[in-house]
């Protein structure tokens, strides 16, 4: 059986962080797991959509929805073509696959979609759970709204496949995500604190995500699985701001952070609706992923970040 998987980060191949080993095979990597007896195909989300609209679902046990156009790619303006992509890559994806399990004759017992945090309004003060209620507010709210309600299946196919959605925060690994573009100042003594530096940085270490994601796979306890998706915050239990990951991830490479950037300054690279990530944020709460037991391999940034750069 198989669980599909399209790439876009560095997520799939910590798999292996989980007891996950590789094989190569004719279409993508195949990830065998003896402990959880699961299978991930790996294939591009064009190639998917394309599978899946003259094939249809392959017969797996669960999906996931790792795909989506890079939301910080510095090589790209922020312009109406760049958030079109942002929406279809995203949105369109997780529509095909959730509209191909709803087909299938043999539907997965679990679909997983690794949405984000954005869909809470940042704030200084307020905490978010799972639980907190949230309305869209701005582009990238109404983005995760968009792309949460293209992953929900049928009622009558709720009744069989478990829906989870994961929400994770800024995704910490040596391979890719944030930190493959902050490194590198970093290490020549040009980092520094993003916009005031007292926003929330809601993070959490990629080898962390897999394991809730690996976890997101396991059956249903519930027999039928609940109607509504099940989600949980992707983030670590610590709670730290800009200024502190600045600071922290400067003390474990040994180099100085004393070259802020400035708010407007971060508005003009990315423009103001994509920068509110980075100088704007939330606390996010992982209440229901630890009330489920899950157990981080990297809770506090110390750990996370000499991991990550020794």
């Amino acid at each position: 059986s198989l669980v599909l998987v399209p790439p876009g980060n560095s997520v799939c191949t910590n798999c292996t962080d989980r007891d996950v080993q590789t094989d190569k095979c004719g279409r993508g990597i195949v990830y065998r797991s003896s402990d959880i007896s699961k299978h991930l195909y790996v294939s591009s989300s064009l190639l998917l959509q394309g599978e899946l609209e003259s094939q249809g679902l392959p017969p797996c046990e669960g999906a996931v929805n790792l795909a989506g156009e890079n939301l910080i790619n510095p090589l790209r303006w922020w312009n109406e073509s760049y958030k079109k992509d942002l929406f279809s890559s995203r949105v369109d994806t997780t529509k095909a696959l959730s509209q191909a399990i709803a087909a299938s004759s043999s539907p997965p017992h679990s679909w997983v979609l690794v949405s984000g945090v954005a869909c809470y309004k940042p704030s200084l003060t307020a905490q978010y759970t799972e639980d907190s209620e949230w309305t869209p507010f701005d582009l990238l709210s109404r983005l995760v709204k968009e792309w949460e309600a293209a992953a929900l299946l049928p009622e009558n196919v709720a009744k069989t496949t478990k829906q989870v959605i994961i929400r994770p925060g800024a995704v910490l690994g040596r391979d890719g995500g944030a930190m493959k573009q902050m490194l590198l100042p970093f290490w020549l003594g040009l980092g520094g604190t993003l916009g005031s530096g007292r926003q929330p940085f809601p993070w959490i270490h990629v080898s962390d995500l897999a394991g809730i994601i690996v976890r997101a796979l396991e059956p249903p306890a519930d027999t039928p699985p609940s109607s509504s998706p099940q989600v949980f915050n992707g983030v670590a239990p610590a709670l730290n701001t800009n200024y502190e990951f600045t600071k922290e991830l400067g003390r474990v490479l040994r180099r100085p952070t004393i070259l802020p950037v400035p708010g407007f300054v971060m508005n003009a690279l990315l423009g103001s609706e994509r920068a509110v990530i980075l100088t704007q944020g939330q606390k996010v709460i992982p209440k229901r992923t630890l009330e489920s037991g899950f157990q981080y391999n990297y809770p506090d940034l110390t750990s996370a970040l000499k991991e990550i750069v020794n």
